[in-house]
């Protein structure tokens, strides 16, 4: 289901079709490295944790991670949306994108579209984000989306340290 649309991209709700998109996506170095190892090796696992994640939120919620797409062939080059995780208070806008669709103006785009839509449609008053402390380029995103470092946070126990943007509309 089409959620949000750009000059060049659509945003989509995820289905398990999109599983081989989604396995490449989350076992990309930078996902690794700045998000984390999910443990999806196989279509099947791909399959699962699109269920299990982004369609069971927006089930729950009305909002999940959206696959992002060109309009051009609708080539998925990444997710964009909003979360509700259970560590935090506020709902956080996350995203990622394949290497290849990088330092293009997609993010920021897709983000942008994604951050109205939580304004205007959703009705949210203030979204936050999370990052890793060393992800300059979701940073530098952040930044330019008028969000603000507030302060490092944990969603767990064991987990490490995140850093925690605000934006209160």
């Amino acid at each position: 289901m089409k959620i949000l649309e750009t000059e060049r991209l659509l945003l989509r709700t995820m289905a398990p079709e999109d599983a081989p998109f989604y396995l490449e996506l989350v076992n990309d170095p930078a996902w690794l490295r700045y998000i984390g190892d999910r443990g999806v090796r196989t279509l099947e696992e791909a399959r699962a944790a699109i269920v299990r994640g982004p369609v069971a939120m927006q089930e729950r919620v009305g909002f999940s991670l959206y696959l992002t797409e060109l309009k051009a062939g609708a080539v998925p080059i990444g997710i964009c949306g909003l979360i509700k995780r259970d560590g935090l208070d506020d709902v956080d806008i996350g995203f990622a994108f394949l290497p290849q669709f990088c330092g293009q103006g997609y993010a920021f785009e897709a983000a942008a579209a994604v951050m109205a839509h939580a304004q205007r449609v959703i009705g949210l008053k203030r979204v936050v984000a999370i990052t890793a402390p060393g992800n300059q380029s979701s940073i530098r995103l952040l930044e330019k989306l008028g969000l603000r470092f507030e302060r490092m946070v944990r969603l767990t126990e064991s987990s490490a340290e995140s850093r925690l943007f605000v934006l209160d509309f």
